[in-house]
């Protein structure tokens, strides 16, 4: 996936983030996080911007704090308290660490945000109400309907929306067991596409990317970029844990600056 540079901040420019490539106005500012650029040490480093996996509170703090000044954000990020679930809150008038896996926002100068280090972190952007929000998808979530719930809570229509995919486990690296592909499967036989065999007898491999595609679809999205990351094949980059277990959580950020 290649980077669209003309929407990213300067600052964020010269740092190993990612930004989305994908046909938003300049005022809709977007990008995620690497591991790179912080000061995490040990199984956390170096960009952990997470503050429940037993990391340094005190290093977390600077580590959020280098995100605010690099990326020139108009406000600190709205971080949830994420439990791989439905809810949906509104950012301008939550409250910071509510219990939810999406947020979304109306209002100019905030920061919608969610961490991630193997789910699917989703951007959506309605270009007729102009409103913006970020989702935490990992299976549990998109099985759950993640997804349209945030749509719903947006009173938003499919086709006004755009939607981004961030660095998740790649297809070839995402082994689930069958009662994952049941669950699916359950909610719509057409989701067996994104599951292949594992070598594993009784297991499969599972690509979260086409599950995001499909719950998408469903709520008549068809405007979706981004994909085509895996966190578990790129340890230097991006913190995964299914391959390490301890380690630290990237952002995946979305606001609109005003600027219209």
């Amino acid at each position: 996936m290649s980077s669209d540079r003309i929407h990213a901040p300067a600052a964020a420019r010269a740092c190993d983030w990612l930004v989305p490539d994908w046909p938003v106005p300049s005022f809709v500012q977007a990008l995620t996080t690497t591991r790179r650029g912080g000061v995490s040490t040990g199984p956390y480093r170096s960009l952990n911007l997470a503050d429940h996996v037993g990391d340094s509170e005190r290093v977390v703090n600077d580590n959020r704090e280098r995100l605010f000044r690099l990326a020139d954000l108009p406000a600190m990020p709205f971080w949830l308290n994420q439990v791989h679930g439905v809810g949906v809150v509104d950012a301008r008038s939550a409250a910071r660490g509510s219990v939810a896996d999406a947020s979304f926002t109306g209002s100019d100068q905030v920061v919608c945000a969610v961490l991630t280090a193997d789910c699917l972190p989703v951007l959506l952007y309605d270009r007729r109400n102009q409103r913006i929000a970020a989702v935490h998808a990992g299976w549990r979530g998109l099985a759950a309907g993640v997804i349209a719930a945030t749509i719903a809570r947006m009173n938003s229509r499919g086709d006004d929306l755009l939607a981004w995919l961030g660095p998740a486990i790649g297809p070839g690296r995402f082994e689930v067991g069958a009662e994952v592909r049941a669950q699916f499967l359950a909610h719509d036989p057409r989701s067996a596409a994104a599951f292949m065999p594992s070598a594993t007898a009784g297991r499969w491999l599972a690509d979260i990317y086409e599950l995001a595609r499909q719950r998408l679809g469903e709520a008549a999205v068809t405007s979706v970029y981004g994909g085509g990351f895996c966190t578990v094949s790129e340890a230097d980059r991006f913190y995964s844990y299914r391959r390490d277990g301890v380690t630290g959580r990237m952002a995946t950020l979305i606001w609109m600056t005003g600027n219209r």
